[in-house]
């Protein structure tokens, strides 16, 4: 790794402190109290956002219905330029992005520049998207020659997007730029421990152009009241989660009484599949970037590393090495490769299925030991001979430990992979590249990378099957997902 420059640990905040964007206007919580916002690295305070309330969340609705038939009738390629300023504007200020996104999440400064390239990129295609919106129609004749068949798209209309705080610019940028070029209006609801990064995106949106009641976002830590009542009002006609699975269920439920357009991106158990004839080199380093990216806090991190029998001495020895040489510490310092984890919770919940593995029999590589000190920072660890009854091969990890397994057959592997609930993603290694084809089209997951640790890109469709989740995001399906099919029958 490149020896980078780190930032000051944190910027002039770039939006009105204690205030959220709904209509147009800055405003406090209906209710007068705050959030405040801990850097884990420091467990210091940050600043504080509004804690909005129901009346503040359907303010938020209220002025997103009141723009959306506006919206929906400005040009597309209007739209679209509002888009390209607006990727523009988060480029601009690339630095200060990232600075926020160390300080109020704590991943690594270079990781954090990246989220900050990745989540610009989403305004970027969706601005070009957005120009060819009108031209993927249908018109011509119905088999009978009797009348004319006319297909268009039309916008679904208020939407409901809420994100985690794992990359919190990318998932907000991933709904809001394909909704806005769809011509739907929105209500933003971020994660209650990174809802900063939000706030600047909003302003860059307004800098951009982007009318008042567009974009309103709603910060709170009463999410499921505030939700339930924006999904109980009609007027919303989608929600876009990202979350957990147990979540999403409860959402798609609420959604089910409107009848709602939904599109869930749920929980992971990724499985790494490295066979025999796989370039070690390139399989460590794909199955590094797959596990530590974010420090593992991540719905597409390797879950499962299974190792073909015949490399899995000499993958473990280079994977363990590389691990335990992996630099922690707070993102703002130079060089630091894994940064804290978001708050205590994680923690415990990481070290409780490390602990409950190693008491089944498991062997622990490296790490293991939550380190006392400042900030939630926990190492990074590889485990081995993980026994069948280990929580850990089953739940999603979610932090910097690998879990490793042996295999000795493709279809074994092709097993083990698909013997989840979950479906998101899948990573397969192997220098044959039709063996690669037939298992990545075997596993039962809505990506695969081949070769490669990450599978991320703004043209690229990214969701999953079966527990995690429903519809897609980015690529052209990404765009779709905020339309309604409208068809028009013509007599001749």
């Amino acid at each position: 790794m490149a020896h980078i420059t780190a930032p000051a640990p944190l910027p002039v905040l770039g939006f009105p402190a204690k205030l959220m964007p709904i209509g147009g206007s800055w405003i406090p919580s209906s209710s007068g109290q705050t959030i405040t916002v801990i850097n884990p690295a420091t467990e210091q305070p940050i600043a504080d956002v509004p804690a909005g309330t129901v009346t503040d969340g359907l303010a938020g609705l209220d002025a997103a219905c009141a723009a959306q038939d506006a919206w929906a009738a400005t040009p597309a390629r209007d739209r679209a330029d509002i888009l390209a300023r607006t990727y523009q504007g988060i480029i601009d200020r690339r630095d200060e992005f990232a600075a926020l996104i160390v300080a109020e999440m704590g991943k690594p400064w270079i990781e954090a520049q990246a989220e900050v390239d990745y989540g610009a990129g989403f305004f970027r295609w969706f601005a070009e998207s957005a120009n060819r919106l009108h031209l993927d129609g249908q018109f011509g004749l119905e088999p009978g020659g009797n009348y004319r068949i006319a297909v268009s798209k039309r916008p679904v209309g208020p939407s409901l997007l809420i994100t985690p705080w794992n990359f919190p610019l990318a998932m907000g940028a991933r709904k809001i730029a394909p909704a806005l070029a769809a011509g739907c209006t929105t209500i933003l609801k971020p994660a209650e421990l990174t809802p900063l990064t939000s706030m600047l995106l909003a302003r860059v949106l307004e800098e951009a152009g982007v009318p008042a009641g567009v974009v309103n976002i709603v910060t709170t830590n009463n999410s499921r009241e505030v939700v339930a009542a924006i999904m109980n009002d009609s007027r919303v006609r989608k929600i876009s989660f990202t979350g957990s699975t147990q979540v999403g269920r409860a959402l798609l439920a609420q959604a089910a009484e409107n009848v709602m357009n939904t599109s869930m991106e749920l929980g992971g158990n990724a499985p790494l599949i490295v066979f025999d004839d796989a370039d070690l080199d390139q399989a460590v380093d794909g199955a590094i970037v797959a596990k530590l990216r974010n420090g593992g806090q991540s719905c597409v991190g390797a879950n499962r590393i299974y190792l073909q029998s015949g490399i899995a001495t000499e993958f473990t020895r280079r994977f363990t090495e590389r691990m335990s040489a992996t630099r922690t510490g707070n993102g703002v310092e130079p060089d630091v490769e894994l940064g804290p984890l978001v708050d205590d919770k994680q923690v415990t919940a990481v070290s409780a299925l490390v602990q409950d593995a190693l008491a089944k029999g498991a062997t622990c590589l490296t790490g293991g030991t939550t380190p006392e000190g400042t900030g939630y920072f926990y190492p990074a660890t590889v485990l081995t001979n993980i026994p069948a009854n280990a929580n850990i091969r089953t739940e999603e990890i979610f932090g910097p430990v690998a879990a490793i397994y042996t295999f000795d057959t493709e279809d074994q592997a092709i097993q083990e992979a698909n013997n989840t609930p979950y479906g998101l993603a899948s990573y397969v290694f192997s220098q044959d590249l039709g063996r690669a084809l037939r298992v990545a089209d075997a596993i039962d997951a809505g990506m695969t990378g081949i070769n490669r640790g990450v599978v991320s890109n703004p043209a690229a469709p990214f969701g999953g099957t079966k527990a995690s989740g429903l519809g897609r995001e980015g690529g052209t399906e990404g765009l779709e997902a905020y339309q309604e099919t409208k068809y028009t029958g013509i007599q001749l």
